[in-house]
């Protein structure tokens, strides 16, 4: 099974997008973390005191250097509700979108890697409902060329874990739970605690239960071209010889 990965450039509603298209000499880059985003801002030309001023009402900035040689500032703002949206379609499609957004000259610059080719058109007929959408490459990835771009963003991996849950997972593995052979119980563990073992079971139990749910799509990557079946399970099929 080959993997694809598709680069695109859209324009739409963003504020940063439209700062990049007033100033065309500028360069932002977006990351997504779990509440918020951050910004790579930068430039080889010195920036004007207008300039200077948006990028503060966008968010706060974290590290500012600017001289006649050029701009390099980062910032932290809340996850802007205009752009939230298009991740969903990514999800939607069975896209996987991979950080970080660049928006330059007016436009959003966005990659995404699929495992059908179908995932990317129907994606793309999906954004040219109500975005200038234009693609700019799509390269099939050799089955056993996986990219360290796919490794999982960590905020991903913990995601929709409480915070009793990671507590619960981090005293475990602390503790040599998952050693083999373990170095302790639930019942150890739970006596560490303030809470009956049941209770901690439960939180651990449902810890392990999401962080394997969310690094089941980044498992799939690793073993999808490997053509391997270490076990002996029978899966390890291409999906033409099932059609078979």
């Amino acid at each position: 099974m080959s993997l694809y990965e598709a680069s695109f450039r859209l324009k739409h509603e963003c504020p940063y997008r439209e700062i990049s298209e007033r100033y065309p000499d500028l360069t932002i880059r977006e990351w997504y973390l779990s509440d918020c985003q951050v910004l790579e801002i930068t430039s080889s030309e010195a920036p004007t005191d207008e300039l200077l001023a948006e990028i503060k009402t966008i968010g706060t900035v974290l590290h500012e250097s600017s001289d006649d040689s050029g701009l390099h500032v980062v910032t932290q703002s809340c996850l802007c509700s205009l752009e939230g949206s298009i991740l969903e379609r990514f999800e939607e499609h069975d896209c996987l979108y991979q950080p970080p957004t660049i928006h330059r000259q007016g436009w959003e610059h966005y990659t995404v890697i699929a495992f059908d080719e179908s995932d990317v058109r129907d994606l793309f007929q999906d954004l040219e409902a109500d975005r200038d959408i234009e693609l700019l490459a799509k390269t099939a990835i050799a089955e056993q060329r996986i990219p360290h771009s796919m490794l999982a963003p960590v905020d991903q991996l913990f995601d929709d874990l409480t915070d009793r849950q990671l507590a619960a997972l981090q005293l475990a593995l602390e503790n040599g739970y998952y050693e083999q052979p373990r170095q302790t119980s639930l019942r150890e563990l739970a006596s560490r605690t303030s809470v009956a073992r049941s209770t901690y079971e439960e939180h651990l139990r449902k810890a392990e239960n999401k962080l394997m749910a969310n690094a089941g799509t980044y498992l799939r990557l690793v073993t999808s071209g490997t053509g391997a079946d270490p076990l002996g399970t029978g899966r390890a099929e291409t999906p033409e010889q099932r059609a078979d």
